[in-house]
Parts: structure tokens; sequence; C-alpha cells
């Protein structure tokens, strides 16, 4: 079973991507982990990498098709994937259908998960975590328990990503709506496209999912 997660940064995608990764045995894709894990490297495609996604631009095209291209041979893409993060352009799109022809399957499942801008930029940007342990935390819906005490290792030391910044966030928007929004027409005239309320609980929005591909 093949199947895109579609929604803006912060949507939820990567927390029920991990729910399909669990139920259904499938390899969960996504674009975010692994250039973060390229900027991590420090290579010079980490460095070049860290500058565009700093910036809250997106990564062009023929760099994202050509790292999907080559991670859905691995092993663990046997029994399928979700994508999470890709495509996020028509081009995009329209690689990865050649990409599933050549392999001799085809996509199933194309999810979107509706969001509010003003709500989800507050999401994001309330987002830090402990430096120590690297459990997460949110200024509103998860403070600390103890101000500026880490709940699970009592360290006082703190960070925010570079993209979680409420001003990089609203970039971040603007580039998927100008860029990927239309991958909704695409895949609406394919039939294939179905909405969830992305803002809704994770329980909920598990359970619609569930519901959309038991359908």
């Amino acid at each position: 079973m093949h199947i895109i997660l579609l929604g803006p940064p912060g949507a939820g995608k990567g927390t029920q991507a991990s729910f399909l990764q669990r139920e259904y045995g499938l390899a969960k894709l996504s674009t975010g982990d692994i250039l973060r894990a390229a900027v991590a490297s420090g290579s010079a495609l980490g460095v070049q990498l860290k500058s565009v996604m700093d910036s809250g631009a997106l990564v062009q095209d023929d760099l994202i098709i050509d790292i999907i291209r080559e991670r859905i041979t691995h092993d663990d893409c046997a029994k399928g994937f979700i994508l999470d993060g890709f495509p996020r352009t028509i081009a995009q799109a329209e690689a990865l259908d050649v990409m599933l022809h050549h392999a001799g399957t085809t996509l199933h499942h194309v999810i979107e998960l509706a969001v509010d801008d003003a709500l989800l930029i507050d999401r994001i940007s309330g987002r830090f975590s402990c430096a120590s342990c690297g459990e997460g935390y949110h200024d509103h819906f998860k403070p600390t328990l103890v101000d500026g005490v880490c709940d699970v290792c009592g360290s006082h030391e703190f960070s925010r990503r570079a993209d979680d910044k409420a001003e990089t966030v609203a970039r971040r928007l603007e580039a998927y709506h100008e860029q990927t929004s239309p991958l909704l027409p695409y895949y609406r005239a394919l039939n294939m496209l179905r909405t969830v309320d992305g803002m809704a609980s994770m329980d909920e929005v598990t359970r619609a999912i569930k519901t959309l591909l038991s359908a």
C-alpha cells in the first residue's frame, strides 16, 4: 500500500505517518527527516540544504526526486510506504507516478490534513525541546511542570528549531500554498484525494484516516 499525506508543515503528517507505519507495517518516508539527517552530517550538501531550510524555502525538485527514487528501493519499502512531505509540486507528483509505474505498482491513497494557518503558526512556533534528552514541549499546550526545568531529566537547557520561528513558519506556509496546493486539484481530478480535519485531536485524525483506508 502506497500512501501520500498532504498538508502544510506542522499539520501532523509525521505523527499520523508513524501510526500508519506501526499499524500497517509500512515504511515511513519523511523528506524532512531525510533532509535533516543530511544537514546533521555536515556535508557540503547538508550545508546547502540548511541554508534553504532555515530560510523557509522549499528544496528544489530534482534533488528531492533523486532522494525519493533511491529511498523507495530499500527493503523496508517492500510492503509499501507512507510519503510525508513528498510530493510537494506537480513535477514531483508526476515523477512519483513514473517511479511507481517502473516498479510495476501504483499509488493507493492521497490524504489531506486540512488546517487553519493562524492556528497552525501558533502550534508550531510554540514548540521547544530539552537540549539534553530531547523531550518535546509547547509554550501553551505542553509547558514544563516547573518553569525552566525538563520534566524528564531535570535539565535547564532548551532549544527551538530555527525553522519553527513564527516568521519562518509563515514563509513555509506561503510556499506550501503557492507550490503545493495545486496538488489538491491534481489528485482530486484522479479521484484519489480525501480530506480530514487536521485541527482535530490526534486520535480523531487517526480514526478518520483508518476509516478512509478501510473504505
